[in-house]
């Protein structure tokens, strides 16, 4: 049986780019994770420039109590400053990076202020975040939440 070296460097080449895949998806994992937590200090300092720049022009944001907003009418609504954060956690965030889509699911726990009447309010929610790569970037392409 006669092996060349084309058949040999074929699977060498294969078993080598496996390698090399994982280390893709760690690194487009920790940029998603760095744009999820600038998404959250944009939210709290309302920030509509970082939000802007974070969020994709097609953006669909879902809210706990079924409004959607496009991306416009997110960033005016999270900046208008009738309310302010308080404080603002993610926790337990979970990303899985697909391809150029990213799952990001995590617990809110939140706490904001009326600026009117000094009304304070708690959130208490489930997130899900879908984050698409467009160029080199990572933009939130949508977001839905549930109470718990």
């Amino acid at each position: 049986m006669d092996i060349d070296r084309r058949r040999l460097a074929l699977p060498a080449l294969a078993i080598g780019l496996l390698g090399v895949v994982p280390a893709f998806a760690a690194a487009d994992e920790e940029a998603v994770a760095e744009n999820v937590e600038a998404f959250r200090a944009a939210q709290v300092a309302a920030d509509a420039k970082a939000l802007d720049t974070l969020c994709a022009a097609e953006l669909s944001y879902s809210h706990s109590d079924g409004r959607v907003e496009d991306k416009a009418t997110f960033i005016a609504n999270a900046t208008n400053g009738k309310s302010k954060f308080l404080s603002l956690a993610y926790q337990d965030i979970t990303i899985r990076v697909v391809g150029a889509a990213a799952i990001v699911r995590f617990h809110w726990l939140g706490e904001s202020e009326a600026v009117a009447d000094g009304k304070k309010s708690a959130t208490n929610l489930h997130i899900l975040m879908n984050w698409q790569k467009q160029g080199a970037d990572w933009k939130l392409l949508s977001r839905a939440s549930t109470k718990l």
